[in-house]
């Protein structure tokens, strides 16, 4: 709570007056010294609260246009496809008071550390942060999609015949272990039983995109990046898997988002865009 300029008999007259109109002891006494009551645990929580959301106002007040570019500094998971890091970022890059925006790609853990530190204002990941990552932030969920097996012509055609069950030994490029993606397409292999031949594992989403259709594999990509995916990488969709879903997060110390670079993301993805 933030120091006010008030004298000791000012502060108990308050709290005398305040246990008045709630009608209970906010204090006991413990020995020499006064100890919250549960009440008073539960108005200091309350308090506390207030008194974030009034930082937070003032924090909003700072930010607000003043004719100047606004700074963003994003930092990105490396596991997250860079079609949709792009089609999240734009609309902040739309914005009519105009944006210097930072972008830092890197481990996501690594990219939490620096988010705690003030160095980032938020980081887009492929999935939320775990409750023991040791860092004080919310999940908010940006976006969702299914999940889409892409591969180069040939072979997507092949593949479309009695799809799934044709993915059973088939050549395809996988996300790395580490990832949210391949967690989700193995559970999805094992309750079906299917073994589809991994041809090579890819951490960085682009490139994986990039090696798949020179070495015949096929991969997986999430469905609403499809038409940018097959015009990019010259590759045809085999089929979708049924079930898989991948979600999008941005992460930030923020309970509720301020910065307008990244309320616009947010209601961008929101609204259905991109």
């Amino acid at each position: 709570m933030p120091d006010l300029p008030l004298t000791q008999p000012t502060v108990s007259a308050q709290l005398r007056q305040l246990e008045a109109t709630l009608g209970e002891k906010l204090f006991e006494r413990k020995g020499r010294g006064l100890a919250l009551t549960e009440v008073g645990r539960i108005v200091f929580r309350y308090a506390d609260e207030i008194f974030g959301l009034g930082r937070e106002l003032l924090d909003v007040l700072d930010d607000r246009p003043t004719g100047r570019s606004l700074q963003l500094c994003v930092g990105v998971s490396d596991a997250m496809p860079k079609m949709i890091v792009q089609a999240l970022l734009a609309p902040a890059l739309g914005l009519p008071e105009g944006l210097h925006l930072v972008v830092r790609d890197d481990k996501t853990d690594r990219l939490l550390a620096a988010l705690s530190l003030r160095e980032l204002d938020l980081v887009l990941a492929d999935a939320p942060m775990a409750p023991d990552a040791g860092v004080k932030a919310f999940n908010h969920l940006l976006m969702e999609s299914a999940v889409s097996v892409f591969a180069p012509g040939p072979l997507a055609a092949r593949l479309r015949r009695g799809f799934p069950r044709s993915l059973a030994r088939a050549p395809m490029l996988l996300p790395t272990r580490n990832t949210a993606l391949r967690r989700s397409l193995d559970q999805w292999f094992d309750a079906r039983d299917l073994r589809p031949r991994m041809t090579g594992e890819i951490e960085d989403s682009a490139l994986l995109k990039a090696l798949a259709p020179g070495i015949g594999a096929a991969f997986a990509a999430p469905t609403i990046v499809e038409r940018e995916v097959c015009r990019q990488y010259q590759v045809r969709v085999a089929g979708r898997l049924d079930g898989v879903r991948e979600r999008f997060y941005a992460i930030s110390v923020e309970r509720r988002l301020k910065h307008p670079a990244v309320v616009a993301i947010s209601r961008s993805a929101h609204a259905g865009h991109p």
